[in-house]
């Protein structure tokens, strides 16, 4: 293959034969790949020709070979952004990738993101490259290709957590854990070992930090794919982890394994010896664990499958848990929810930079749904109703009592009800457990649904079920396919999608009346997914609620909520294929709907209108009986059939036939259905005229115009745009006679009646009918309204001279307006039909310019104009009906069957598109246009600028009409003729690009593309023609532009703005904006997604592939507007623009800005061009208007971004920024604050380090992509780019250094403003550089800064900032440590731990308590300052610290290039001065009652740096201020100490041998004689400094002092505040030491614990606290040995009951059994009354409280259930006293907030037992009464960790209380029971009924009151009715098939009985009526005629009133 040379090539190059190979619209030659394929589609869509895959190819490696080249010279930025854009452009016109290149491109990228020092944009960039070119599941697989992943990893590892001196927050981390989260599947499944060993090490179940990062990495690392080895571990993790972050995290994984592994093969282990590995780190190796327990070697896979999906039964009763916790429901005791949210407070900032977790919603869903599978014995199918019942679910099912026990009645409800089921086969919903868990779920919280018990959890839920339908049909639909990978025995099955949607229904159909907007939204979502799947089921039910409120006038919010659920539902009313039966309901349906267009009520209009839009593109609109002049009747066989199709009523079922339930219907045949739907649409002619006048009365009601003219507010316009959508959709699907009904009751309106208020609408309206049909329309319209126009245009219509929009019209123009907006509407389509019209057309444009005058007149006049050409010029689709125009056309088959297919959906290769494509005649219509009127007028204009002309108001007013009719006849033609980019224009616009410093062949050009430009050939006169007449008219733009200013003030404003208008217009209409790309992308997504009935749908509406077409259309629109052509006659205009922006009139400025900021992203060298008149007009001297416009101009993101990021601009701006000061005005320093703002946000520190750096692996790759180019390079190239490259890093070096010396002089100057000194003082922060020595001046200022008499001047950060790169630049010669700031401290070394053991952990922990001595440490290897690993395994070496030389420090001399500025900072801080003046600064007052971080950070750098050289002065200095009182004096002392002490370690011993001989004397002075309340906290937070992340045996003496004040306290001393201080001191030494104080909690709790009962309320706090905390430190995971193979090994072979993560409670185990025994004798010794709280048992009880409840809240929650349950009775009894209100309230709050921990699984059932325990056994009936409720509580909270036989004895416990004496008990008995039979799944509650019924027959109440028995048996009967009761209250909203006997003959016979059992069955009849309001219409079908009656009476007290009613 001959190619050219690659200096001689470009991207402009057509290929080797110097001709277009074109893909034309049919062709049938390409290969029959699925994505050329595609790409046919597209091409076939268009009306034009479209280039070759071959051509696009080369073109892709054209850019591909511009990349490399980029990639060799280190041209990242601007070369590789350049064409990385590119490549973004390319991907737009949806040619395929090559998956050769596409590998290539991806390890490209991927090595470019993870290369040290690129630039972050450069990252974001290449990361979003990432995210497009790995999304396609089906283009590449890991069989393809695999990337490495360590890499990424270190890079977050390194960047994740700040050091205490590091302040800038980078985004580095986010995006590696974005691109990790996007390549994860290329990852080899062989690194799983080796990412464990990186991963595990580092959890510390102390730290939450600890433990989310190391989840994070795991979750986001480890390959989806063989799982097998590492999930058990997860989940043992997981369960001892209390943390909400965690759990949502730990979700969304486990959701995406088990989407995955619903194929098997996925995680086959024979794949990964398969797969070849070969992206392996180079730090990386390749662990080979013992697997025996796997099986990996056996012959067979059938996958990971268990007992529920891929999970265990045991871990998916864990996942229920989770999953019900996550739903957040608030109960009545309000404070039982989960407390992971309060544990997650102990997690930092750094973890919210890591990428967040999809929402838990989305993910429990999906992990339910792709756990489903026919795993198990169904339960007999349900055929019950909804709302009658949802499915019983019989694995669950209570069992029943074979005979009833006799004995006492409490013995008798509570009888057994579990004997006689055991040893039965377990059966589940449908065969599925999943299935059979999600019904469950949703029965337990079912009531939440109902908007009357809403709340924040009511959106959750909606969301829950909107994804769980949404994922199923998702999932079913994936399983039809042919190459569905799922065995066929784990397959979804129709009993399984059946029985989903009745578990589902009722609580949809409860919240779908919700008044919260996005449960409502949700709610649509789901009622239209669960129609596609069983329309059967939810159309009926959604029409029985729908009907009666269209019908009835109910309240609005309910009509609206019907309407949405109806529009959910269309698919199964119009589409034949989704529901047959469902279309004839559409046309009743369609008829009640009318009163939805209201505009006195725009939500109802906006939703009716909704819903008319989905339906009407979906169907025709045709009478067919009209089509066979016959009843539809008679097409159907039978008389018997003929009187059903044509009687039967449509909706109303009065009693449910045999068979049938609600939601359902008669089955009838296709041809019966098809009889009943064409005898509907008869009634469609009304409904059609009955629409029109409906939309033409809201026309009618429309505001009237204000005194600007403006009649339509902001909800009219919106209202009248969705009813004119509508409208358009029913237009476009009428048949013809229908249409020609429309038109004429239209033109009726419009031609009898002028409304000024509906101009605009009726605009609309017309457009509508001319979508459909433009040639009825314009025959219609057209000479009605030229002729009106004439007429009123003869009599002075528009007439007065008016050039404002704020001018009133005056109502002598209406009818001329209302005709110019009729005649525009009419000519919206189809150009063709415009062209009988020509010469009046142009006739009527004539006469409207010239005798148009009002500001309205001539503005609805270039409207019609701009309509005009752009319909005859414009390439569009004609029409986008749901049938091809073929079909639509056909004159019998659709004609008079068109019902049949109503609802088609097409493949993309069946769609036939119609398009308007400007054909010969039309163009010359547009030519004849521009000469005979547009030229002419501009001829007007040009006249108008000649000298001598007055410029007046008419003039004025002539300009500005004038100029109208110009601008709308350009910016009608923005598609007309292609614009022609010569390579002259080429290399005139590269010479001033807004790109610098780059070689021309680097900066990337756009290939013209065929767009469907009608006149695209340049030879052509016609082009010619049109590309003078816009030269021309540009030039009269720029005239106009300079004798506009020259004019002055007079009669210029509105002129200025139509000029500037004219300019947008002239420079930006062209082709399609971007703006109206990504518009067309969002109506086409728009589209999508109302048409979406199932996730991956292949086939869609006609009318999504016609929006798909025009977006495709406007992509290629879009390409060739990338690149403008920027001629001298653009500069001039820009130029103009430019003084626009800064005139005197604010709205000429903010429009001149706007378009500014406009052109600067379509035309190269816009901002270069601007910013020197913008920099001059900032200038002293300068009118305040127009400094104030150049300000605001260059705040315009596109201009301060570029001018600060640019190096080399920076100084100018900076210059001239800073020149404002000396202009006072208010307005003027406002814009500069505001530009000084958004200037800092884009200013980033230099650094070129990244151009040092070796890649091999970058380069390798663009090695191996250059290899695939078939282009001849042009090594030249390269190296021009690179020396290029060069000197442009050398002028940016030089740029920045001028800068900084600029900015030196400007920051250090007198006459400079402290604002500005501020904005100074953050620029020479920034400009502070890792790669560069900062210079003597520039560190002595930050220096001095640092105690600047003004507090907002601070340097502190700065001179931390230059300290940490000195250290950095001295201790790391390798650039990639310099850029990564991975220090080398000489003193750190790495210690290997060969035999890992927990004897070993035991040693390391008991080192740090032991002593050493400063010369006994002295280079030894001895220092842990921060254990990272340990607590649970540890990893192959740790960071351990020699200590320090006797003589040396650690570091003995700085960096050689630093030393200029150390001598500088060593002369100013060896003056005493400086001293005291930082220590003032230091102890100003301020607000803060801590320690300011920086502070501190800053004299540790300064000491850190000198060494003790300044410690004489300092030390004079802290001798000062540690003896006063002060607040301020005390904490300024306590950070001068903090920042000395912390920078001695890098000192001598010698050194700090000194700094301690002094200190130490003075320790016991601070913390003993100076501290107060005042300033507690501030040496609280200096020893928080001290001890964090160090080593305690580095401050010995401070470790000696707290220690000896914490064994020396009396805990009973008088002073309260004496002992807490001692105690607050000691838990800053706890808390930041962590797991490491696990040495000193023995001691500890040996000293507190017989303190427990002292005096001192706060001492007591204290002590509860430190038992949280040292059982914390104490705990520790029991691996065999502490490695992560052990670790992980174990996890998955040990049983499920060993407590493998140390999640029980043990430490205190003996402490609280202690307890238990001892508040036996403290309640015994209690005093009594007011002195309770005084007594022992009072004391120890609310520390007991408080201990439990901060351990409840804390991540370690579970231990504390194993010291809640021994002191269970106990705090049953605390709850009860009611003498120590704060004892019984923390008791109830403990109880409570225990509920919203999940308990170890071994601890639920004895917890049970103690409530049952406490119920059955307190005396105290108060106790009885509270423990019930908290039982509910404890079970809705757990039930899915619940045994089957403790639910029964639940049910038991609560039967016998319903016998209690006290009648209090027996009603929270009977609210318990029906709460528990509620919120658990559905029971067969038969055997409970019939126990209750039997116990009521055999109780009969004595005549006699004062009889003996009479009070036993009112409690028995009682005891009856209340379970009665219960079993009718724990199903508030069905109506169960045993209710209306128990309602109408059970308590119906009991509503006179004696008190309290009247009372309580007029209460549950009450409840009754309340919560089946809404539903009884269907509800009452439920019931006889004679049971109704019944109902009534005991409702009513009367059998004479109407049961509807009071419904």
């Amino acid at each position: 293959m001959d190619l050219k040379h690659l200096s001689n090539l470009s991207i402009r190059d057509r290929g080797p034969n110097g001709l277009p190979d074109q893909l034309p619209r049919n062709s049938s030659n390409i290969s029959p790949d699925r994505y050329l394929e595609k790409l046919k589609s597209y091409a076939k869509s268009l009306p034009y020709s479209i280039e070759s895959n071959s051509e696009m190819q080369a073109m892709f490696e054209f850019i591909c070979l511009r990349l490399c080249q980029c990639i060799e010279a280190k041209d990242f930025d601007p070369g590789f952004a350049q064409w990385d854009s590119m490549i973004t452009y390319w991907l737009m016109l949806k040619y395929p990738i090559p998956k050769e290149k596409r590998i290539h491109l991806i390890r490209i990228y991927l090595h470019l993101a993870t290369l040290p020092g690129m630039p972050i944009h450069i990252v974001a960039t290449v990361s979003d490259g990432l995210q497009v070119l790995t999304r396609s599941k089906k283009k590449l697989t890991i069989e393809d290709l695999r990337l490495p992943w360590k890499p990424l990893f270190n890079i977050i590892d390194n960047d994740l957590f700040l050091s205490r001196r590091q302040f800038e927050i980078s985004q580095i981390s986010w995006y590696m854990g974005y691109i990790a989260d996007n390549i994860r599947r290329f990852f080899h499944p062989a690194a799983i070992e080796e990412m464990l060993s990186a991963f595990v090490p580092r959890m510390n179940g102390t730290e939450l930090n600890s433990v989310l990062a190391s989840q994070y990495y795991m979750l986001t690392f480890l390959p989806l794919s063989h799982p097998q080895s590492f999930l058990p571990m997860l989940f043992r993790v997981w369960e001892s982890v209390n943390s909400y972050m965690y759990d949502e995290r730990m979700l969304q994984f486990l959701a995406r394994l088990a989407e995955m592994h619903v194929d098997p093969t996925v995680s086959d282990p024979r794949k990964i010896k398969i797969l070849p590995d070969d992206a392996v780190s180079d730090d990386e190796g390749r662990p080979q664990w013992p697997n025996e327990d796997l099986q990996l070697n056996s012959t067979y896979w059938g996958g990971l499958y268990k007992d529920v999906g891929i999970f265990t039964e045991y871990d998916w009763d864990f996942i229920m848990a989770k999953c019900l916790a996550s739903m957040e429901i608030q109960l009545a005791d309000s404070g039982s929810l989960h407390t992971g949210s309060s544990a997650d407070s102990q997690a930092t900032f750094e973890v919210d930079r890591l990428p967040k977790p999809s929402w838990r919603i989305s993910s429990l869903a999906r992990l339910i749904v792709y756990s489903m599978a026919p795993d198990s014995v169904p339960t007999p199918g349900s055929n019950v109703p909804t709302p009658a019942l949802t499915p019983f679910q019989s694995g669950m099912n209570t069992p029943m009592p074979q005979d009833t026990r006799k004995g006492a009645v409490g013995d008798y409800l509570s009888a057994p009800l579990g004997k006689v089921v055991h040893g039965k086969t377990k059966t589940y919903l449908a065969g599925s457990r999943a299935l059979d868990s999600l019904a469950k779920l949703i029965a337990t919280v079912e009531s939440f649904f109902h908007p009357s018990n809403s709340g924040a959890w009511t959106a959750d839920l909606s969301a829950f079920i909107k994804y769980i339908v949404y994922d199923f049909n998702k999932r079913w639909h994936e399983e039809m396919q042919p190459d569905c990978k799922t065995p066929m025995h784990r397959r979804l099955t129709k009993e399984m999608r059946r029985e989903l949607i009745r578990c589902l229904r009722t609580v949809a159909l409860l919240a779908m009346f919700s008044q919260d907007s996005t449960t409502v939204t949700n709610i649509q979502s789901c009622l239209k997914s669960m129609s596609v799947m069983e329309p059967d089921l939810i159309l009926h039910s959604i029409l029985e609620r729908a009907v009666p409120s269209l019908e009835a006038l109910v309240e609005t919010q309910r009509t609206i909520a019907v309407i949405k659920a109806l529009g959910a539902v269309a698919p199964a009313i119009v589409s034949r294929e989704v529901y047959y039966a469902g279309a004839k309901h559409l046309i009743p349906i369609l008829q009640l709907l009318i009163p939805g267009i209201d505009l006195n009520d725009p939500l109802k209009t906006l939703c009716t209108t909704a819903f008319l839009s989905e339906v009407s593109q979906y169907i025709k609109l045709g009478d067919l009986t009209a089509e066979f002049g016959v009843k539809t009747s008679d097409l159907v066989d039978g008389p018997a059939r003929d009187e059903m199709a044509i009687d039967s009523p449509p909706f109303i079922i009065e009693r449910y036939p045999a068979g049938i339930e609600p939601g359902m219907e008669a089955v009838l045949s296709k041809q019966e259905e098809d009889a009943l739907l064409m005898d509907s649409t008869g009634d469609l002619p009304d409904w059609i005229a009955n629409f029109i006048r409906r939309v033409i009365l809201l026309l009618e009601n429309l505001p009237d115009e204000d005194s600007s003219g403006n009649a339509d507010g902001a909800t009219e316009v919106q209202v009248i745009d969705a009813v004119s959508g509508a409208c358009s959709q029913i237009c476009v699907h009428l048949s013809d006679n229908l249409y020609d009904m429309v038109l004429n009751m239209i033109f009726d309106y419009a031609s009898n009646n002028v409304r000024s208020n509906a101009v605009r609408a009726i605009h609309q309206l017309v457009e509508c009918v001319a979508n459909a049909n433009p040639e009825k329309t314009l025959a219609k319209f057209f000479y009605f309204c030229a002729k009106n126009i004439k007429t009123e245009l003869e009599n002075g219509a528009s007439s007065r001279r008016t050039t404002t929009t704020s001018s009133a019209p005056l109502p002598s123009d209406a009818t001329l307006h209302w005709n110019l907006a009729i005649l525009r509407g009419a000519v919206y389509n189809d150009g063709k039909a415009l062209l009988k019209y020509k010469k009046d057309i142009l006739s009527l444009l004539r006469l409207l310019r010239d005798k148009t005058f009002s500001k309205r007149g001539y503005a609805w006049s270039g409207k019609l104009l701009s309509s005009m050409l752009l319909t005859l010029s414009h390439t569009y689709p004609l029409e986008n009906r749901f049938v091809n125009p073929e079909e639509w056309n056909s004159e019998v088959e659709f004609r008079t069957n068109h019902h049949q297919h109503w609802g088609k959906l097409y493949r993309p290769d069946e769609i036939e598109m119609s398009w308007h494509v400007p054909s010969e005649e039309e163009i010359e219509f547009v030519l004849e246009t521009f000469r005979g009127i547009v030229e002419p007028t501009l001829e007007m204009l040009e006249s108008l600028l000649e000298s001598g002309v007055t410029r007046d108001a008419v003039w004025r007013n002539d300009f500005c009409r004038y100029l109208s009719f110009v601008r709308n006849a350009f910016a009608g033609t923005p598609t007309l003729a292609k614009e022609i980019i010569s390579e002259d224009d080429i290399k005139a616009g590269i010479a001033t690009s807004d790109i610098l410093n780059e070689i021309p062949e680097m900066i990337a050009s756009i290939e013209p593309l065929n767009a469907g430009y009608p006149l695209h050939d340049p030879s052509d006169p016609r082009h010619q023609y049109m590309t003078r007449l816009r030269q021309r008219f540009g030039e009269f733009l720029h005239k106009s532009s300079v004798s506009l200013r020259q004019q002055g003030e007079e009669n210029t404003l509105d002129a200025v703005h139509a000029l500037v208008r004219s300019i947008r217009t002239y420079m930006l209409e062209y082709g399609d904006s971007r703006d109206n790309y990504y518009l067309q992308q969002e109506r086409y997504n728009g589209e999508m997604s109302i048409a979406r009935q199932y996730a991956g749908q292949k086939v869609w509406p006609r009318a999504v592939y016609v929006r798909r077409a025009r977006c495709y259309h406007a992509a290629r629109l879009r390409w060739s507007a990338v690149e403008r052509r920027r001629g001298p006659l653009e500069d001039v205009l820009i130029d103009d623009l430019a003084e626009w922006s800064m005139w005197h009139y604010p709205s000429v400025r903010e429009s001149s800005q706007t378009t500014l900021e406009a052109l600067s992203a379509s035309f190269d060298g816009v901002r270069q061009r601007c910013l020197p008149k913008f920099y001059e007009a900032l200038e002293p001297g300068t009118e305040d208007d127009r400094m104030k416009g150049a300000l605001w101009a260059l705040n315009v993101p596109y201009l301060s971004k570029y001018a600060i990021s640019e190096p080399t601009l920076a100084p100018d701006l900076a210059k001239h920024l800073f020149g404002c000061q000396q202009n006072e005005k208010p307005s003027i320093q406002e814009c500069v604050s505001a530009m000084a703002d958004n200037c800092l946000n884009s200013f980033s520190e230099p650094c070129y380090t990244i151009y040092d750096i070796q890649s091999p692996g970058l380069d390798h790759a663009a090695a191996e992509l250059k290899k695939t180019i078939a282009i001849r390079e042009d090594a030249q190239v390269v190296h021009r780019c690179q020396q290029k490259r060069i000197e442009r890093t050398t002028l940016m070096n030089t740029a920045n250094s001028e800068l900084v010396r600029m900015l030196l002089e400007i920051a250090g100057s007198s006459k400079t403003h402290w604002r500005y000194g501020i904005v100074a003082v953050r620029c020479l922060r920034t400009l502070v550089r890792k790669d560069e020595p900062i210079t003597a001046s520039h560190f002595k200022f930050f220096v001095e800064k640092t105690c600047d008499d003004h507090p907002s001047i601070y340097s502190q950060r700065a001179v931390m900032k230059v300290l940490r790169f000195i250290k950095l630049r001295t201790t790391t010669s390798d650039p990639i440590d310099l850029i990564l700031e991975r220090n080398h401290n000489p003193l750190k070394k790495s210690l290997e731990i060969d035999n890992p053991s927990r004897s070993f952990t035991s040693q390391h922990l008991a080192d740090l308590k032991t002593p050493v001595s400063l010369k006994d440490a002295s280079g030894m290897p001895i220092y842990f300052e921060r254990t990272l690993t340990g607590w649970l395994v540890w990893d192959k070496s740790i960071g351990v610290y020699d200590g320090a030389d006797l003589k040396e420090p650690a570091v003995q001399k700085w960096e050689e290039g630093s030393q200029p500025a150390i001598s500088a900072v060593q002369e100013v801080v060896q003056d005493k001065k400086f001293w005291e003046k930082l220590a003032v600064h230091y102890t100003s007052e301020n607000q803060t009652s801590q320690l300011v971080q920086d502070n501190v950070s800053t004299v540790k750098s300064l000491f850190q740096l000198l060494g003790d050289v300044p410690f004489d002065l300092f030390k004079v200095v802290v001798e000062k201020y540690i003896t006063v009182a002060d607040k301020d004096k005390q904490r300024g002392a306590a950070e001068l100490l903090a920042g000395i002490l912390s920078a001695s370690k890098h000192w001598s011993v010698e050194e700090q041998t000194k700094i301690w001989n002094w200190l130490t004397p003075n320790i016991n002075k601070i913390f003993k004689q100076n501290i107060k309340t005042d300033t507690l906290p501030i040496w609280t937070s200096f020893l928080e400094y001290m001890f964090y992340h160090r080593d305690p045996r580095r401050a010995q003496p401070l470790v000696d002092q707290l220690v000896d004040g914490f064994n020396s306290v009396d805990f009973n001393g008088e002073s309260t505040f004496a002992i807490s201080q001692v105690l607050c001191f000691y838990r800053a030494f706890y808390e930041e030491l962590g797991w490491r104080f696990e040495p000193w909690a023995d001691d500890m709790i040996a000293r507190v614990w017989p303190e427990i009962g002292c005096e001192h309320d706060e001492v007591r706090s204290y002590i509860g606290e430190m038992l949280a905390v040292a059982e914390k430190a104490k705990r520790r995971p029991k691996p065999s040995v502490p490695t992560t193979e052990a670790f992980v090994r174990e996890c998955r072979t040990l049983p499920f009951d060993y407590d493998i993560m140390s999640i029980r409670g043990t430490y205190h185990k003996e402490r609280v059994e202690e307890l238990v025994h001892k508040f036996k004798s403290w309640r015994e010794e209690r005093l009594p009354g007011a002195r309770a709280f005084q007594s022992t048992y009072d004391r120890v009880g609310v520390m007991v409280c408080k201990w439990l409840f901060q351990l409840l809240h804390d991540t370690n929650a579970t231990s504390a259930f194993d010291y809640i349950l021994p002191l269970m009775p106990e705090i049953f009894r605390f709850s009860e006293v009611n003498d120590n209100n704060e004892l019984s309230g923390r008791a109830d709050l403990l109880l409570v907030r225990m509920c919203g921990v999940t308990p170890p699984r071994s601890l639920i059932s004895p917890m049970l037992d103690s409530i049952f325990r406490a119920i059955q056994t307190s005396p105290s009936w108060r106790v009885r009464l509270k423990v019930l409720p908290l039982l509910q509580v404890f079970y809705f909270r757990q039930v899915p960790l619940i045994s089957e036989g403790k639910i029964v004895e639940i049910v038991e416990v609560v039967c016998r209380c319903l016998d209690d004496e006290v009648v209090e008990v027996r009603e929270k008995a009977a609210t318990t029971l029906s709460g528990i039979l509620r919120l658990s799944p559905r029971r067969s509650i038969l055997a409970l009924k019939d126990r209750f019924l039997r116990l009521l027959r055999k109780t009969s109440i004595p005549s006699d009151r004062k009889s003996a028995k009479y009070n036993l048996a009112v409690r028995q009967r009682h005891a009856a009715i209340l379970g009665v009761c219960a079993l009718i209250d724990s199903y508030p909203y069905t109506v169960e098939k045993f209710m209306p006997e128990l309602l109408t003959n059970v308590l119906a016979e009991h509503t006179y009985d004696p008190a309290p059992i009247s009372t309580t069955v007029r209460k549950c009849a009450s409840n009754f009526k309340k919560t089946h309001q809404d539903t009884w219409h269907e509800d009452s079908k439920r019931f006889t005629e004679e049971q109704l009656s019944a109902l009534s009476t005991l409702l009513t007290g009367s059998s004479y009133c109407e049961i509807n009613s009071w419904y």
